[in-house]
């Protein structure tokens, strides 16, 4: 994981599927399970989802709280 890729789920649009449009950072954790159990995507996306995963099924996902703080006020 890169430091950029936390900025990176609060400012990328799901850019396909049912919740299309939606910022990664807002995806279901049932959504992201699918895709753990499916297999995720390849390339950025798929990275993407897999890191947004890991802080959802660890409860870490207030870690992106002062993230989106950050870009409201910019």
């Amino acid at each position: 994981m890169k430091p950029e890729d936390l900025l990176l789920l609060v400012t990328r649009s799901m850019p396909f599927g049912k919740y299309k449009g939606r910022l990664i950072a807002d995806l279901p954790g049932n959504y992201l399970n699918w895709f753990a159990r499916e297999g995720f995507p390849s390339g950025e996306i798929g990275r993407l989802l897999a890191l947004m995963h890991e802080l959802d099924h660890n409860g870490l996902s207030s870690l992106l709280d002062p993230l989106r703080h950050q870009r409201t006020r910019e």
